[in-house]
């Protein structure tokens, strides 16, 4: 199972946390992550093995929005700062319609993810 991490700069150490939380899930599911490449920088100082792509402004959520598309993308955990704006948000918009259109689950805060974790 592939699984997306996403978060937004204000959010890192919020999903650091989360996948410390989940790491025993994470290793006994043999989960790969896959990750936008400051959100994968930090996962992968707090011990975690991910598959690092460009960070989400230079294209980083586009990338995993084709992996998703391509079917190899079965969940993305992705914590959103609501109050900020940001300067890839058509990226963002498109990556969250193709998680819609192709079906794959989509959590945008912990409790969300929460549940999604636990349907693992």
């Amino acid at each position: 199972m592939e699984i997306a991490i996403i978060a937004h700069d204000g959010k890192k150490a919020e999903m650091v946390q989360f996948l410390n939380e989940h790491a025993e899930i994470l290793h006994q599911k043999n989960i790969d992550l896959i990750s936008t490449g400051t959100t994968g920088s930090k996962v992968e100082k707090a011990g975690f093995k991910v598959r690092k792509f460009l960070s989400g402004p230079y294209g980083g959520d586009a990338q995993i929005a084709v992996r998703i598309a391509e079917g190899l993308c079965d969940m993305v955990i992705f914590f959103r700062d609501p109050l900020e704006k940001h300067p890839h948000e058509p990226d963002i918009f498109m990556l969250m319609r193709l998680c819609d259109v192709h079906n794959v689950p989509l959590a945008t805060n912990p409790a969300t993810a929460e549940l999604l974790m636990k349907a693992v």
